[in-house]
């Protein structure tokens, strides 16, 4: 089919969600455009990785997709927002552009002012003096300072030009001999470390892991218990990957979808699985740090401005007299504009702080959310209920207390409970139980999907999948015997772990330094 065709029969997919609100069957659609219904299964298909949807399935098993009635593509962003984030980079831009000029320029030409300042002073007053304070001045100003300073500013041993640098954290993780350069902890003091900008396919490279540690299969539930995201976002990006890595929708004989990924399970070798990755409760996210240096590197920054702001605003005192500078353009250039630069430089992260520490209620939240979720899912699996008070005791023995002050853990886990539809009774002594009975259904689901599709085994030849494979009555019978091996899908959750960003971009990171260093 040529590519016109494909645009044409999406056009008219889209025309008809449109009008069904968003929500249809693959039925719907075919009556609605008179497509044969391979054609529109395979638009579907293509639109849930394109635009912002999942699937469901209604009460006589039909698979439904649902797409938000504007059809939005995934990943847009409003103008306003563009607009801003924009500004905000073309500002840095600048604004480091006048860091490595004001900062160097002006620490080099106030050292050398306050020297000579110093010089000329004690030379009036003793020429024996003057003639050693002129020792000092060549020795610290001329010789020493300069030739350290500048080889470490413009440059560092194995550093290339254009390097992210992420904090003192990821810092540590590189070579001895690969030190990021003081330029680099100077912009950083500024605006931040530098975050990561992961590639989609760098985001789904441990969920593609996770799908062939589980034999092929997925649910929404299980997507939620390796990322934390709430389940309707889940839902979405399950629906995303099924159109990105050609995975077909099986409605288990409990009736949750679960997604198969043939493709990805597809080898001419019968390979061992791969281990999964770390659940959301072993992947909590670090606070962000307002510089991300050390203590040291943010007090040599500091320091170097301070100079620069104290030796400006003294100027006029200190170094004009001693040297007859006066005049308008000494004002400008030797005041204004470095007193006016040295307290921007300062204010900058005093206002970023604010949008840190929102960021950071918002991190605690999703780390309080994925610690309530090992517990949920661990008591899920097990046929246990768990109360709101075990839940804040098992948050409270795995999480500081900054953390705890910031976010509620009764809310989260009540948010938590009423995502999974929980069932609430009280017990005997009146104190409210929860039991998650859709948890326990979707890994049942998926579980029973595996054993049907074997898709562990497949090779290049077909592997056929009959809805008549197994029924409700045999799920029941063999239930029991999956329940060691879905006790086996919720790791430990008895510690907790946490992820840097950059890990998820290290890996390309790597190659490209060693192929800089061949």
């Amino acid at each position: 089919m040529s590519q016109l065709a494909l645009a044409e029969e999406q056009h008219d997919i889209i025309s008809a969600l449109r009008k069904l609100d968003g929500t249809a069957t693959a039925g719907d659609v075919v009556a609605a455009t008179g497509l044969p219904n391979a054609e529109v299964q395979r638009g579907l298909k293509a639109l849930l990785e394109d635009r912002r949807g999942h699937l469901s399935v209604t009460e006589s098993g039909e698979l439904l997709y649902r797409f938000e009635p504007g059809m939005i593509r995934r990943g847009s962003e409003p103008l306003l927002s563009r607009f801003k984030r924009s500004a905000w980079s073309v500002f840095k831009k600048a604004f480091k552009a006048w860091i490595v000029i004001m900062l160097v320029v002006y620490f080099v030409v106030f050292v050398l002012l306050v020297l000579a300042a110093m010089f000329a002073g004690n030379r009036d007053g003793d020429s024996r003096g003057g003639l050693g304070g002129r020792r000092g001045g060549r020795g610290g100003g001329h010789s020493h300072m300069p030739n350290l300073w500048f080889w470490y500013w413009i440059w560092g041993p194995r550093w290339r030009f254009g390097r992210p640098y992420y904090g003192r954290r990821w810092e540590s993780t590189l070579p001895g001999d690969d030190k990021v350069p003081f330029y680099k902890k100077v912009f950083a003091f500024v605006f931040g470390p530098d975050r990561p900008e992961p590639t989609q396919q760098q985001l789904d490279r441990s969920v593609l892991r996770l799908i062939k540690a589980r034999r092929g299969v997925l649910t929404a539930t299980e997507l939620v218990e390796h990322t934390g995201k709430p389940l309707p976002e889940a839902e979405s990006e399950m629906g995303r990957l099924m159109g990105a890595y050609d995975a077909e929708a099986v409605v288990s004989p409990t009736g949750e979808v679960a997604y198969a990924f043939p493709e990805l399970m597809m080898s001419a070798q019968r390979a061992r699985l791969p281990r999964e990755p770390n659940p959301a409760w072993h992947r909590l996210e670090y606070p962000l740090e307002v510089t991300g240096n050390t203590a040291g590197a943010n007090a040599l920054v500091a320091g170097i401005n301070g100079f620069n702001l104290i030796a400006a605003a003294t100027a006029p005192v200190f170094i004009f007299p001693r040297l007859g500078i006066g005049g308008p353009m000494a004002w400008l250039f030797l005041v204004a504009i470095p007193v006016i630069y040295s307290l921007s430089f300062f204010a900058v992260p005093a206002l970023r702080t604010w949008s840190v520490k929102r960021e950071n209620r918002r991190r605690a939240r999703r780390n309080v959310r994925r610690v309530v979720l090992g517990l949920v899912y661990e008591r899920a699996l097990a046929g246990r209920a768990v109360s709101a008070e075990e839940a804040v005791a098992h948050v409270r023995e795995r999480l500081d207390a900054d953390t705890l002050r910031a976010v509620d853990p009764v809310e989260i886990f009540e948010a938590v409970a009423a995502e999974f539809d929980a069932d609430v009774a009280p017990d005997e002594a009146g104190t409210l139980q929860y039991v998650f009975p859709e948890v326990e259904s979707a890994f049942t689901g998926s579980e029973q999907v595996r054993r049907s599709l074997r898709l562990e085994s497949r090779s290049p030849g077909d592997v056929v999948f009959a809805t008549d494979d197994t029924d409700a009555d045999a799920g029941r019978r063999e239930l029991a015997a999956f329940d060691r091996q879905l006790a086996g899908y919720v790791p430990d959750t008895s510690s907790i772990g946490y992820e840097d960003d950059y890990e998820v971009v290290a890996f390309e990171e790597e190659l490209a330094r060693k192929q800089v260093a061949s």
